[in-house]
């Protein structure tokens, strides 16, 4: 049987200044070392899981073994899906896109970082759109899920550009002290009005099994 790795490396999101795939074992090494590099001021902690608290070099290992982890206990009913984000060949960040019984529940969220010399200049909202377009015109989703903390300004400033609605608040404990996750939620409908970034998909027909068993039904590309 095919490792999930290779089934999906046919895989490909594009958007008029970025390429969403896996990346190769080479690639790999350079999206750890972006990450390394740093991808938020170390004051702040936009992340409900601080991993980016260790050595760079712990946090780049972090990443290596969190892809092969998701790519290893892949299934349909509770998948991972980490791409890595190109811009003119170049690794610049990670976009996430996850799901868990989407044969029934029809929903996703996401997660995403980008490197710090990358961000400003619009690229977290492209590369959300790209894996927007992959769960709802690919995949047949009809709802989207977001959540950050109340000063990550950058991503709030993205779901809003999307269509997202606040969804509530949770609260969490992150270097030991209360933050609030402000959660936010995307319609069809309302993705369908803010759909401003063009996105194809490549190679998804073959690998629909992957995502959702039922996959006899899909909206068009």
């Amino acid at each position: 049987m095919k490792s999930a790795m290779t089934r999906l490396l046919g895989l490909r999101l594009t958007t008029p200044r970025l390429e969403l795939r896996l990346p190769s074992p080479g690639e790999l090494a350079d999206l750890a070392e972006t990450v390394a590099e740093g991808i938020h001021e170390p004051d702040v902690m936009p992340f409900l899981v601080p991993w980016t608290d260790q050595r760079p070099a712990e946090v780049a290992r972090s990443v290596i073994q969190y892809h092969w982890l998701k790519l290893g206990s892949w299934s349909p009913h509770d998948w991972s899906l980490n791409l890595a984000v190109f811009r003119s060949g170049e690794v610049v960040g990670q976009q996430a896109i996850n799901a868990r019984d989407f044969a029934v529940m029809r929903q996703v969220d996401s997660g995403s970082w980008l490197g710090r010399r990358h961000q400003g200049q619009g690229i977290g909202t492209e590369m959300r759109a790209a894996v927007l377009h992959l769960a709802f015109a690919g995949l047949g989703a009809e709802e989207a899920v977001s959540g950050a903390l109340t000063g990550n300004a950058a991503s709030h400033a993205v779901s809003r550009k999307l269509g997202y609605r606040p969804d509530g608040v949770n609260r969490h404990v992150i270097r030991g002290a209360v933050e609030v996750e402000r959660r936010t939620r995307l319609t069809r409908a309302a993705w369908d009005r803010h759909r401003a970034v063009s996105v194809t998909v490549d190679g998804l027909a073959r690998r629909l099994p992957m995502f959702v068993i039922d996959a006899g039904e899909r909206a068009d590309m």
